[in-house]
C-alpha cells in the first residue's frame, strides 16, 4: 500500500465545535449553565385547553468579560453549542480561521506526543496512559516503548491532528502512524525511534517514585486473566475459531495477541478502531507490515510512506473493519478506558462473532433488536410507530453507517403548501412535491425538526462517505403527516435497498439500478463500489460456508401438507378454528420455539425460542414462512412445519453451543422445524384497514361526500356533531363554499385541540387567500356531549355527524337522533355509519352473525367490529329502520346512500350514509328563544375581524 501527495478526493476538513473553540480561548473558565424552559405549545390562541409541550432547554454561557444566552433548543449539548456559538460571534472570532494549517497541526501533534511522554500523564486515567505503564512491565529491548499503533487508535486528538495534516488519514490508519512517527523524531531530546520501527521508548527514565507506586498497583492486580477471542485465519480453508488469551499482570497483552498471531511482539501487531459499540473495546488485531519505509525529512504534506503487507487478503476480518486487512487476525475486547487504570477485558464467544457479522446487515440489525433471529425480518413498510416493534429504520441506518465507516445520514424536509396538497389529494394521485411547490427545506442532522403547521411533509436522505464523497441519496415521492413518519420511512426505502445488495451483491448492474428506481433511489456506482467491494468477497465467503451445510432432500419430506412457494413442508395446525384469520395490519401476538431437526438420528437441537413476540401481519415483519402459516391459522392454534436451513450464519449466531451447532451443520442431514401458537390478535385501526382497500381511503371519501352536499345546498351554517380532530372542518377550508360559520362539538379534549390548532393554523396564515375564497367569517369548537341540547346550535342549515354514533351504545344514539332532529333542528342532518354486512370484505373472514347470544364473552368484539371503540354496527336494514323512524317521527324525509362500494352490488357500501332534510310543511319550532340553554364550553373561537379570542 503506498500514499502520496495531498488527497486527490473531495473531502471535508474536520473542524471543531463552537464549544471547542470557546475551551481553546478560555479553558475552564468558561461556565455553561442549562435550565429548562416552559413554553407554551398551544400554538394556538384562545385554546382553552393548558398543554405539556416538550422539554425545552436554554444555556447561560458565563465567560471572565461577559455572559450570553443561548436559543431555546430540544437538547442540552444543542442548547450549549448555540450558546458558545453567540459567544464566538460576540468575540469577533472568525471560525473559518480557526482550523490550523498542516504544518499547525503538525507542531499540535509534535506537543502532543511529547506530552504523551511526561511524568504527569503516566498517572492519569487516559486510555493511552495504560498503555504506557503496561511498557514498563515489558521485557529486554522491547521495556518502556509503546507501538505507535495504540498510540493512533486510542487518543483521537492525534488522529484528529493528523486528518487535518491529510484528511486521507481519516481511511488510512498506517498515515496516521507514519505521522505520529515522524513527530517522535523531531523529540529526540525525550523519545527514541528505530528506522523501521512502529514503536517509540522513552529517552529518560521515570523517577523512582513512580516506579515504585506502580509496583505497589500492580502487586493489587491479579496474576492472570484469560479472555475469550476469536481468531479468524485469512485462508478460507480454515474455520473461525475461539482462542484464550492468558494476560499476566506482569505482562502486556498485546504481546500476547502477537504470538497468538505468530508475531515476535506487540510492536508488531495494528490495531483496529473500535468494533460495535462505542464504548466497548472491541478491536482487530492483525500484523503489520514486514517492511516499512518513512521518509522523515519530507515536507508536509507530502509524506512518503510505503508499507507492503505479505500474506494473502483476509475477506472475513476486511469485512468487520471496512478496509484490508491482509494475514491472520484476532478479534479480542480488550484494553484501558477511561473509567479504570485496570485493564478492561469481555470474553467474545463464537455466537457473538456470528451476532457481529449478521449485525453488519441492515436486517441483521432488526433481528437482534427483537432477540429473533430466525424468525423477525426487516419490515417493507412502516406503517406506523404505534405497530411497529424493534429498533427503528433511522435508528437502523445510523447504527449501518457507523458498522461501514459512513458519515450520519444527512435528512431534509420539504413540506408543501395546503393549497397544493388539497388539489392532488381530489385529483385521487399518489402525491408528488412538484419544485414550485417546495415551501420549505431545511437540513436535519441527528435531529427531525418538526415542520409548521399540519403541511404534509416528505423527507429526503443522503448518505456520505467519510471523505464526504455521496454515496446515495432518497428521495420518496410519497407525503406523510407528521416528519417523522417520512423520516422512518425514507430511512426503510434505504435500508431495504442496501439489505437486498447485501444478500446478493454479485447482482448485475442493471438489477441495482432499477432496484433503486423502484424506492426512489439514485446512487453513484463508483463510489458505491468502491466503499461495498469488500462485501463481494465476503458474501462468497459465508455463501460457501453455508453451502457446507446438508439439506433434506425434498423427497425425503412429505409435501402433502405444504405450502411450496415459502419453503414450508410437514405442516400441521392443530386446535378449534374459530373462522377468524389474521387479516393485514393486525397485530398478533405469538409463541413459538425453532429446532435443529438431525433426521438421520431423530434429534432436535433447540436454537430459539419467544414465550411471546409481537408484530405487525402484512409488513414482512416475519420471515415469509412463518407469515404464510399464520395466515392460515386462528386464535388459539398451534402449528408445526420445517423449513429448510436460512444462512448458515444465522443459525450460528442463535445457537447456544455454537460449535457443537456448526459440526452438525458440516456433517448432518438438516431442517428447521417451527412450532407456533397465536395467542391472540388485535385487528387493525378502522382507519388503516379501510386505508388497505379503498383508494382515496374511505374515510376521505366520506368527507368528500359530506364536502359536495354541503355546497349543494347553499348552506351559510353548519355544525359538526362528533367533530373530532376536524377532519371535516379542515377540508371545508379547501373549497368555495357559501359557508360563513363552522361550529364543531366532540367531547373529546385532545381532539378538540387538534382541532383547533389546525384550524388555527389555517385560517390565520392564509387571512388573504383563503377567506375570500370560503367566505368563513366564524368558528367555534364547543366541548359537550350531542346527546345534550344547547340553544346555540339550534336551527343551522346543515348538520353532519360521520362515524360517531357507532362509538355511543345503541339507546344513546337513538336519543342523539331525537333530540338532534326535536331539538337542534338543522335544515339537512348528514349521518354516516359502517355497514356491518361490509365487515366480511374488510376482515377477510367468515362473517359472524348479529343475532348471537350478546352475553356470549367468548368471541372479541376486535374479531366482530371494525374498532374495538364501536359499540355497536348496523346491518343496512337496520340503519335503515332507524333513519326512517326518526324522520317519520320528526317531520323530515331522509335518502340513503353510501361511499365504498355499491349500492347494487352486495354487501352494499362500506359506509353507509343517511341524508334528513326538514318537511316543508313542518311547523315552526314554538321554542321561546329567550330561554337560553348553554350546556357546552367554548374551547376556541375565531372570527374573521378579531381572528382569534379567548374563551376566558
Amino acid at each position: 500500500m503506498e500514499t502520496e501527495g495531498p488527497s486527490a478526493v473531495s473531502v471535508r476538513k474536520a473542524s471543531l465545535t463552537p464549544k471547542a473553540i470557546i475551551f481553546q480561548k478560555f479553558g475552564k473558565e468558561a461556565r455553561y449553565t442549562v435550565d429548562e424552559v416552559n413554553v407554551d405549545q398551544n400554538g394556538c390562541p384562545g385554546l382553552a385547553i393548558p398543554q405539556k409541550g416538550p422539554c425545552l432547554y436554554r444555556c447561560i454561557l458565563q465567560l471572565p468579560d461577559f455572559s450570553v444566552v443561548s436559543e431555546t433548543c430540544k437538547k442540552k449539548k444543542d442548547a450549549e453549542q448555540s450558546a458558545a456559538e453567540k459567544a464566538i460571534g460576540k468575540l469577533g472570532i472568525e471560525t473559518s480561521m480557526d482550523n490550523p494549517s498542516a504544518e499547525e497541526a503538525f507542531s499540535k501533534l509534535i506537543g502532543c506526543v511529547k506530552y504523551l511522554f511526561s511524568d504527569e500523564f503516566l498517572s492519569s486515567l487516559h486510555p493511552l496512559s495504560g498503555h504506557f505503564r503496561a511498557a514498563l512491565q515489558r521485557g529486554g529491548d522491547l521495556y518502556s516503548s509503546v507501538p505507535a499503533s495504540i498510540m493512533a487508535v486510542c487518543d483521537s486528538k492525534l488522529s484528529n491532528l493528523c486528518k487535518l495534516i491529510n484528511p486521507e488519514a481519516e481511511l488510512n490508519n498506517i498515515l496516521i502512524i507514519s505521522y505520529i512517527m515522524r513527530a517522535a523524531a523531531r523529540l529526540s531530546e525525550s523519545v527514541v525511534t528505530f528506522e523501521g520501527q512502529l514503536s517509540i521508548w522513552r529517552k529518560n527514565p521515570y523517577p523512582p517514585n513512580i516506579i515504585e507506586s506502580l509496583v505497589i498497583q500492580q502487586s493489587n492486580s491479579p496474576n492472570s486473566i484469560c479472555v475469550g477471542a476469536i481468531y479468524i485465519p485469512c485462508s478460507l480453508e480454515k474455520a473461525i475459531q475461539s482462542v484464550t488469551l492468558d494476560v499476566s499482570s506482569t505482562g502486556y497483552y498485546l504481546d500476547v495477541i502477537a504470538r497468538k498471531l505468530g508475531l515476535t511482539d506487540g510492536n508488531k501487531v495494528l490495531v483496529s478502531r473500535t468494533l460495535g459499540k462505542a464504548s466497548s473495546e472491541m478491536r482487530l488485531y492483525f500484523a503489520a507490515p514486514k517492511s516499512f519505509f518513512l521518509d522523515l525529512a519530507s515536507d508536509l504534506p507530502n509524506v512518503k510512506e510505503v508499507a507492503h503487507f505479505e500474506g494473502l487478503l483476509n475477506p472475513r476480518a476486511s469485512y468487520f473493519y471496512g478496509q484490508e486487512i491482509y494475514g491472520d487476525a484476532i478479534l479480542a475486547s480488550i484494553g484501558y478506558t477511561w473509567r479504570s487504570q485496570d485493564l478492561f477485558h469481555e470474553d467474545i464467544t463464537l455466537q457473538s462473532y456470528y451476532r457481529m457479522l449478521i449485525n453488519l446487515m441492515p436486517s441483521g440489525v432488526y433481528k437482534l433488536s427483537r432477540e429473533a433471529i430466525l424468525t423477525a425480518e426487516l419490515p417493507l413498510a412502516f406503517t406506523a410507530k404505534t405497530n411497529w416493534r424493534g429498533s427503528f429504520p433511522r435508528e437502523i441506518l445510523s447504527i449501518f453507517c457507523r458498522q461501514h465507516w459512513l458519515s450520519e445520514p444527512v435528512y431534509s424536509t420539504v413540506s408543501m403548501p395546503f393549497e397544493a396538497s388539497s388539489e392532488s389529494s381530489r385529483l385521487h394521485q399518489k402525491l408528488v412535491v412538484p419544485e414550485s411547490a417546495e415551501r420549505e427545506k431545511e437540513c436535519i442532522k441527528g435531529g427531525g425538526n418538526a415542520t409548521s403547521g399540519q403541511e404534509p411533509v416528505r423527507c429526503e436522505v443522503k448518505l456520505f462517505s467519510k471523505c464526504q464523497d455521496l454515496i446515495l441519496e432518497c428521495s420518496p415521492k410519497e407525503l406523510h403527516k407528521k416528519l417523522s413518519d417520512s423520516i422512518q420511512n425514507a430511512s426503510l426505502k434505504v435500508l431495504s435497498w442496501l439489505n437486498a445488495y447485501l444478500k446478493d451483491p454479485d447482482m448485475s448492474l442493471e438489477k441495482l439500478n432499477y432496484s433503486a428506481g423502484a424506492l426512489d433511489i439514485r446512487f453513484s456506482p463508483e463510489n458505491f463500489f468502491k466503499k461495498f467491494a469488500l462485501c463481494r468477497s465476503s458474501h462468497n465467503v459465508h455463501h460457501s460456508e453455508s453451502q457446507g451445510g446438508r439439506f433434506l432432500k425434498s423427497n425425503s419430506i412429505n409435501m402433502l401438507d405444504a405450502i411450496p412457494e415459502h419453503g414450508v413442508c410437514c405442516l400441521s395446525i392443530g386446535g378449534p378454528d374459530f373462522g377468524v384469520c389474521p387479516s393485514n395490519g393486525s397485530l398478533l401476538f405469538i409463541s413459538y420455539s425453532v429446532s435443529l431437526v438431525i433426521e438421520a438420528e431423530n434429534m432436535k437441537e433447540l436454537l430459539e425460542s419467544k414465550e411471546e413476540f409481537e408484530f405487525e401481519i402484512g409488513t414482512g415483519a416475519v420471515i415469509s414462512c412463518v407469515e404464510a402459516v399464520i395466515t392460515q391459522m386462528s386464535v388459539g392454534q398451534s402449528a408445526c412445519f420445517n423449513t429448510q436451513l436460512p444462512p448458515q450464519e444465522l443459525i450460528l449466531a442463535a445457537a447456544d453451543d455454537t460449535a457443537r451447532t456448526r459440526s452438525l451443520l458440516s456433517s448432518k442431514a438438516c431442517c428447521l422445524e417451527y412450532s407456533i401458537s397465536l395467542l391472540r390478535m388485535t385487528e387493525p385501526p378502522e382507519e388503516r384497514m379501510e386505508q388497505a382497500l379503498f383508494s382515496p381511503p374511505l374515510s376521505k371519501q366520506r368527507v368528500e361526500y359530506a364536502v359536495q352536499h354541503i355546497k349543494e345546498s347553499c348552506a351559510t351554517t353548519l355544525v359538526d356533531f362528533g367533530c373530532g380532530s376536524g377532519s371535516l372542518l379542515d377540508s371545508l377550508l379547501d373549497y368555495p363554499t357559501a359557508l360563513e360559520k363552522i361550529v364543531g362539538v366532540d367531547i373529546s379534549l385532545k381532539s378538540l385541540s387538534r382541532a383547533a390548532k389546525i384550524l388555527h393554523s389555517k385560517l390565520n396564515s392564509k387571512l388573504d387567500t383563503v377567506i375570500p375564497r370560503t367566505g368563513i367569517t366564524s368558528a367555534v369548537l364547543y366541548d359537550g356531549s350531542i346527546t345534550v341540547f344547547d340553544s346555540r346550535l339550534r336551527g343551522f342549515d346543515i348538520g353532519t355527524c360521520l362515524e360517531v354514533i357507532e362509538h355511543m351504545e345503541e339507546d344513546d344514539a337513538s336519543l342523539f337522533g331525537n333530540i338532534v332532529l326535536s331539538s337542534f333542528r338543522p335544515r339537512i342532518l348528514i349521518v354516516s355509519t359502517p355497514n356491518y354486512e361490509y365487515n366480511v370484505v374488510l376482515h377477510k373472514s367468515s362473517l359472524t352473525s348479529q343475532e348471537d347470544d350478546p352475553d356470549d364473552k367468548t368471541q372479541s368484539q376486535s374479531f366482530k367490529f371494525r374498532n374495538h371503540d364501536h359499540k355497536f354496527e348496523w346491518t343496512r336494514e337496520q340503519f335503515n329502520r332507524w333513519a326512517s323512524e326518526l324522520a317519520a317521527r320528526h317531520g323530515y324525509s331522509v335518502e340513503f346512500s353510501g361511499v365504498g362500494g355499491s349500492a347494487d352490488t352486495e354487501p352494499g357500501f362500506a359506509s353507509q350514509i343517511a341524508i334528513f332534510r326538514i318537511g316543508s310543511e313542518t311547523k315552526e319550532d314554538t321554542r321561546n328563544d329567550e330561554e337560553v340553554t348553554h350546556h357546552y364550553g367554548v374551547i376556541w373561537e375565531w372570527d374573521s375581524s378579531n381572528c382569534s379570542r379567548s374563551a376566558f
